[in-house]
């Protein structure tokens, strides 16, 4: 989502930084909810989370939260190895929240395990409520206006770095790590683990439904906020 997008629509928060912490991090527990779902769906997740789910079956021993927390590592390190000058302490920000969705990850995988649901179509309905889940805490943790996480960071890296058009290279960088899941599952565990249908879709429907809220929420809100809109410089959040 482009930040005129967001401004235009007026979502943006720019008050009390405890209301927006209280936002983000509640945004960060709905998505992580959703993730979980779509998860217990079992026909096919994000090209971040089949990465990190694929992992744990490699290395069962080891939770999905904590090989999250380890590629937003990775990327905040990718982020300062390509543009050094540009990277500030402030970014190490960007690793508190990511260590809370860590752990509400693991949390909420815990506690959705009982969810399975045999006929297609009910895993399908399934998929379809947790994107609509993640992607409302995604717009909550756009509307706090507050840290980019480390994914995000270092796509907005290669943004500034390259002056690429940001959706081009988010949608290179998801591919990217599609097939470093594949080449993981073929290599280690026989094929390819949890890309299905499921993860095209996920694609097309959390865009949308973000898309979605922001105009619910401008249309119920909007006049209510205007003039009162500003914005971080990528106002994004991690997509799981």
């Amino acid at each position: 989502m482009k930040q005129k997008n967001v401004q235009d629509a007026g979502i943006i928060d720019n008050g009390s930084l405890v209301r927006r912490w209280a936002t983000y991090i509640l945004g960060i527990y709905i998505l992580t909810v959703g993730v979980s779902l779509a998860i217990r769906a079992g026909i096919g997740i994000s090209p971040q989370s089949s990465l990190t789910r694929t992992m744990t079956l490699v290395m069962p021993g080891v939770s999905q939260g904590t090989f999250n927390f380890a590629l937003e590592i990775l990327m905040l390190i990718l982020a300062f190895a390509v543009m050094p000058k540009a990277f500030g302490w402030r970014n190490l920000l960007s690793l508190i929240p990511s260590a809370i969705l860590a752990v509400l990850l693991d949390f909420n995988l815990a506690i959705t395990e009982w969810v399975v649901i045999e006929p297609y179509i009910g895993n399908l309905g399934l998929l379809v409520f947790a994107d609509a889940l993640l992607a409302f805490g995604l717009f909550l943790m756009i509307r706090a206006n507050l840290v980019l996480m480390p994914i995000d960071l270092f796509v907005n890296t290669l943004h500034n770095k390259t002056g690429r058009k940001w959706g081009n290279i988010k949608t290179i960088f998801d591919c990217s790590l599609l097939v470093v899941s594949a080449g993981i599952g073929l290599l280690f565990l026989g094929a390819p683990q949890f890309i299905r249908e499921g993860t095209v879709l996920n694609a097309v429907l959390v865009g949308q439904y973000v898309k979605l809220y922001t105009f619910i929420y401008s249309k119920t809100f909007g006049k209510r906020n205007s003039g009162k809109v500003g914005g971080p410089q990528e106002p994004r959040a991690a997509e799981l």
